[in-house]
């Protein structure tokens, strides 16, 4: 509805107050509602001050202690205490530039004893000791600071730009590090599965030479128990001439074009049987001293 006023009465909103004057002096504050004047006695309506919290935006630039220029931008939300409406009315012409020169004063002084990331880290402490000054002094024109918000601190776009490029080669300096420590482990772990794959075949090539070992001797045995008057040389001798037919065989019978020249006769058939029993004779000489 707003405040409605004529020569005799008038009416204050609420979250309002009227400054009532005689003569041309303050002679008290009216209060929302309906308000009674007396022009024969001097009283008329001087003005109305509203009682509702009002915002301010400040942008205070400053230097830290690390001579880094910073913009910070302050939030300053007050209002008139109802029982100094009076102070608040004739003691002030410009409230608002009132408390931005006092927030410019107390920022500038606490600011430069703190250092880029202190300010970052402490700024509620800042808009603390603003407030405390600046309370004391607009409380004594009618005026409650009801808060004060550090909305934000700006850097200087250079510092800026060094501070996302520190922050970045960090990264990269933790990913690299990262990156080597998982470049290690597979490489540990490969060699550890290198280690065990050539473990384990070394076992299967012994286990594969010791079946053929037990094969071979059971086989001279069932011979020599079968065919009366043989010695275990002459088994021997047929089996190794007959694994070696077989080899001749199989090279022949292989689909890969690939000629392999092997001396072959009689006589030669002879020294291959010797070189395979001798062969033989000391592999298993060498399983048992590993055994042992």
């Amino acid at each position: 509805m707003g405040n409605t006023f004529c020569l005799f009465c008038g009416c204050v909103e609420q979250s309002s107050v009227g400054i009532v004057e005689q003569w041309g002096r303050f002679h008290r504050v009216a209060q929302p509602g309906f308000q009674f004047f007396n022009p024969f006695v001097g009283e008329c309506l001087a003005g109305i001050l509203s009682t509702r919290i009002s915002s301010l935006d400040v942008k205070i630039e400053t230097k830290t202690k690390d001579n880094v220029f910073v913009q910070l931008i302050c939030s300053i939300q007050y209002r008139v205490v109802k029982e100094n409406a009076d102070d608040a009315f004739y003691e002030l012409q410009n409230p608002q530039e009132q408390i931005q020169a006092y927030v410019f004063d107390v920022a500038r002084a606490i600011v430069p004893r703190m250092n880029l990331d202190e300010l970052f880290e402490q700024k509620g402490e800042v808009a603390k000791g603003v407030m405390e000054e600046l309370g004391k002094v607009m409380g004594e024109y009618g005026y409650s600071i009801e808060h004060i918000l550090m909305v934000d601190i700006i850097p200087d776009p250079s510092v800026r730009r060094a501070m996302n490029e520190i922050n970045a080669a960090q990264r990269l300096l933790l990913a690299s590090e990262f990156k080597g420590e998982a470049d290690k482990v597979l490489i540990v772990k490969k060699a550890e599965a290198e280690a065990e794959s050539k473990y384990l075949g070394g076992v299967g090539v012994a286990r594969q030479r010791q079946a053929i070992t037990d094969g071979l001797r059971e086989n001279i045995l069932h011979f020599s128990n079968k065919v009366e008057g043989t010695s275990a040389k002459e088994v021997m001798d047929l089996i190794m001439i007959t694994q070696y037919f077989d080899t001749i065989r199989d090279l022949g019978n292989s689909s890969k074009n690939t000629t392999v020249f092997i001396p072959h006769g009689p006589g030669h058939v002879r020294d291959i049987s010797s070189q395979i029993r001798d062969g033989m004779m000391a592999a298993s000489c060498a399983q048992v001293t590993d055994v042992e």
